[in-house]
């Protein structure tokens, strides 16, 4: 499947302020960027730094007191992987590649220590593998409410264990931190979602399991064999779409992601979407 994706951020620069951006898709295996533009009015040098594993792809400018907009557009082409979920298992921990055990780990806004009898007590009887990650995001989404305005920045996955009520963030946040305290690797992913309204950067987790990151969103709002991925990390904080070091003030936000041939099936898939 083939996608175009852009975005558009405006601020006012009010002193020189360092841009960390990561709004580009992300260069994987499984996910091919036909072609892309990225523009900056006005005009500033970039420099760019890639994170591995993961294919995130970022960029820092330095821009200067004034309107600043960034603009990106790109083609990707998309391959997802396409399994039966009963056919996909868990991975012991004792089997798991090293690079692959941080990610079981509590981080900042996936408190999986804090959760850990709850996600034990809910989900430790759910048939293990791809259904247990299921059945987790099932229960975020009928005990959690979507509601904008209800989380910030700060927000962790205990706030809305609380709270019962958050955004996407939020959700992914939680799953993580459910599937962590079960002894099942995960971690966010941000993107541009195909099908999901209004348009937006999308926030969902992937598990590792069968040798493989598989993708869930407990919002069910996106369809997942179209989520075009920007960046991964252990929670939001490693793939915010901008970190500003200065004084700027936000002015608007577009994004969007068209089909760019036609697609036999734009349902949301019941199949695992794996993303390798």
């Amino acid at each position: 499947m083939r996608f175009q994706v852009h975005s558009s951020l405006e601020y006012e620069v009010k002193t020189p302020c360092v841009f960390i951006l990561n709004l580009e898709a992300a260069a994987l295996p499984r996910q091919r960027i036909v072609a892309e533009r990225l523009q900056l009015a006005p005009a500033h040098p970039i420099d760019r730094f890639a994170e591995d594993e993961g294919g995130s792809r970022f960029f820092r400018v330095i821009a200067q007191p004034g309107p600043f907009r960034i603009a990106y557009e790109g083609e990707v082409a998309v391959n997802m992987l396409d399994r039966a979920p009963e056919d996909i298992a868990e991975v012991p921990v004792g089997e798991l590649p090293l690079d692959i055990l941080p990610y079981l780990y509590p981080s900042r806004f996936c408190q999986s220590d804090l959760l850990g009898r709850f996600a034990r007590r809910a989900f430790e009887d759910a048939a293990p593998g791809h259904s247990r990650v299921t059945a987790i995001c099932n229960w975020i989404y009928e005990h959690v409410d979507y509601e904008r305005g209800s989380s910030n920045s700060q927000t962790s996955a205990y706030d809305t264990m609380v709270l019962r009520a958050g955004v996407c963030r939020d959700f992914a946040h939680l799953g993580i931190a459910f599937c962590r305290a079960l002894n099942i690797p995960a971690r966010f992913a941000s993107g541009y979602a195909w099908k999901l309204d209004p348009p937006d950067f999308h926030a969902v987790f992937e598990a590792y399991l069968g040798g493989e990151w598989y993708l869930f969103d407990a919002t069910r709002q996106a369809a997942l064999q179209g989520l075009v991925r920007i960046g991964v990390g252990r929670d939001a904080s490693d793939a915010a779409f901008a970190t500003i070091f200065g004084d700027a003030a936000f002015k608007a936000m577009s994004v969007g992601i068209e089909a760019a041939q036609p697609v036999a099936d734009e349902e949301p898939t019941t199949r695992a979407v794996g993303v390798g």
